[in-house]
């Protein structure tokens, strides 16, 4: 399947919806002081902005990325993008909590409706190993560094402009996108009359999405309930019996949702594994070491953002111009093995980090190890879509993006919630407010490194080198 326009301008449009996606995702939380003094949030209340965003994207990637498969992944695309343009217009006028909430949940239709679909496209548009793998690497790229430039934008647009601009900086470039990708996207082949009404598992539909979404909800709670609480366990008790209702409507279904084939593959259910222990681990890096910065250090936002520049650009380096030879040439599991061990030291150093640390000689080399990222996610993204074919390419793609979701949202929950509980322990202890937060940090970073090292487990006894698992091919349009 080709386009007019290029594949290489499709991949542009691609990586640029991501980019978009990623730094509304990471740009929100350097501006959440700000949105709560201006709206007057109460603490719980500041939650949701991230929340409300986290409960419609995680939940609705699957579903969207089999709708692509079934109704069009371009239509699926200029759809969710111009949901979350809108979207974004709204929460930049929000005068109340109430409607900046509303907003962001929208933004989370909408990024999920696009995101689902972006890896369905590309796979089908570079189907050559080596062209595939860097278009991988320039895709994985603008998720890996786009969440820590979003950091440094967010400080920026916060201290010189307002927070309103976080979400204006959308409009420009989501219309822009919408306006390209209308040429540069090959065009939806027709379903023909049959394949919609074959695909329509309705039951599967409300199954998964619902028990992600009280899934997501139960995970995201943790920090105020406790794990222990009869809320958490109850929303998540009632999370996995809806999503087992699902997978034994998938096993029987004529026509399922989700063909339970896909995860048959050793590679594709190995990556996602891996992928959400990995994204799990590494909140702890892209928000904790911001807290730190901040709350400890004693940054400030921008500050903060050009403290964490050094990863992003090392993790663009890797990923554009390293990662992809090495794929080609050494395979992607053993890339993905050298980049977990990167990131194991990362997480490794900052369990460590003093209370009054020299940037130069305790974080810098954190920085520099990010690297691992780069290549860690480009093998996982091409591990990940083995196993699809032309049909079900979104699929694979939403099931990726879902495992990603699950995993952010798991690390965000248990993560804070340990370092929180172990700062409370050594205040009470007689600790000052910087030795305690530090302490707090030192146990979410060690406990990151230990999924970290789960992860490096799950790689080397469940992947397969590409050669001994090969991918159905994939076909194309006549």
């Amino acid at each position: 399947m080709r386009t007019p326009a290029g594949p290489r301008l499709a991949l542009g449009v691609l990586a640029t919806g991501m980019l978009m996606t990623v730094l509304d995702g990471s740009i929100v939380t350097v501006a959440m002081p700000a949105v709560q003094h201006d709206l007057g949030f109460t603490p719980v209340g500041l939650s949701w902005v991230v929340n409300a965003y986290l409960i419609a994207f995680g939940s609705l990637l699957l579903l969207a990325g089999r709708l692509g498969d079934l109704v069009g992944r371009k239509r699926m695309f200029l759809a969710g993008t111009g949901i979350f343009t809108a979207a974004s217009l709204l929460a930049g006028v929000a005068a109340s909590p109430a409607v900046l909430i509303a907003a962001r949940f929208l933004q989370g239709v909408g990024s999920a409706t696009a995101s689902a679909v972006g890896l369905g496209i590309l796979v089908t548009l570079f189907t050559e190993p080596r062209e595939r793998a860097r278009a991988i690497a320039v895709f994985s790229f603008t998720g890996a560094a786009g969440a820590s430039l979003g950091q440094v934008l967010g400080g920026v647009l916060t201290d010189a402009l307002a927070w309103n601009w976080i979400f204006f900086i959308n409009l420009p470039i989501g219309a822009a996108t919408v306006l390209v990708a209308l040429r540069a996207l090959p065009a939806d082949r027709d379903p023909g009359p049959a394949k919609p009404k074959a695909g329509a598992d309705v039951l599967g539909a409300l199954l998964v999405t619902s028990g992600l979404m009280t899934g997501i909800y139960s995970v995201v709670k943790i920090e105020e309930y406790g794990a222990g609480s009869a809320h958490t366990l109850g929303f998540g008790a009632l999370a996995l019996a809806l999503l087992a209702g699902f997978l034994l409507r998938q096993a029987k279904a004529a026509a399922p949702l989700m063909p339970l084939r896909l995860l048959r593959s050793r590679n594709v259910a190995g990556a996602n594994a891996v992928q959400m222990l990995m994204v799990a681990a590494l909140f702890s890096f892209q928000v904790l070491v911001a807290l730190y910065l901040q709350k400890v250090l004693g940054y400030g936002a921008a500050g903060t953002g050009f403290a964490m520049l050094p990863a992003a650009l090392v993790i663009g380096a890797v990923s554009l111009g390293v990662s992809a030879p090495l794929i080609t040439r050494f395979g992607e599991r053993n890339v993905l093995l050298t980049g977990l061990v990167l990131l194991v030291g990362v997480l490794g150093l900052l369990a460590r980090v003093p209370v009054h640390a020299s940037y130069a000689t305790d974080l810098l080399p954190v920085m520099l190890l990010a690297a691992g990222f780069g290549l860690a996610l480009p093998a996982l993204t091409a591990l990940a879509m083995s196993g699809a074919r032309e049909t079900d390419a979104g699929l694979a793609s939403g099931v990726f993006n879902t495992t990603q979701q699950i995993g952010m949202a798991l690390g965000v929950a248990v993560l804070s919630t340990l370092a929180a509980a172990r700062t409370e322990t050594l205040t009470a202890a007689g600790k000052p407010s910087p030795e305690a937060l530090t302490g707090g940090y030192h146990l979410a970073f060690a406990v990151g490194a230990g999924l970290l090292l789960l992860a490096l487990a799950v790689a080397l006894t469940v992947l397969r080198p590409a050669a001994t698992e090969r991918a159905p091919r994939m076909t194309t349009a006549a």
